[in-house]
């Protein structure tokens, strides 16, 4: 059944997600910088090309208060934006009862787009 709603989900509109998400963390990756940054965002393009069946964990102790100030400092760069566009869609998925699962999977992207810095996406 994943498959299928997977296969759904890229053909009206996960594709383009991924892709826009691809392309920013390309855009990031140009500065040394900007580098982390890119890494979660090819974290979230992963999870938007083919959300259903994955899951999100946090990771063990080495991400430490590292992550912690780098999931601040995202929050003020665009990550609060990212979070607030997945949940719009998703409130719009949910509601009619064929969008349900749709919308839940924005929701799932929306708690990684706040604060990607120490999750790992399975």
């Amino acid at each position: 059944m994943n498959v299928v709603l997977n296969l759904i989900w890229v053909l009206f509109g996960g594709i383009m997600i991924a892709i826009e998400y691809a392309i920013s963390s390309i855009l990031m990756m140009l500065t040394i910088v900007g580098i982390p940054f890119g890494l979660q965002t090819l974290k979230l393009a992963a999870l938007a090309l083919w959300p259903f069946g994955a899951e999100i964990r946090n990771e063990s102790w080495p991400s430490g208060c590292l992550a912690g100030v780098m999931n601040i400092v995202w929050w003020f760069l665009g990550g609060f934006a990212i979070a607030l566009t997945h949940l719009g869609w998703g409130l719009l998925f949910c509601i009619t009862i064929v969008g349900i699962p749709f919308g839940l999977q924005h929701f799932k992207l929306m708690k990684l787009a706040l604060l990607p810095f120490g999750k790992s996406v399975d």
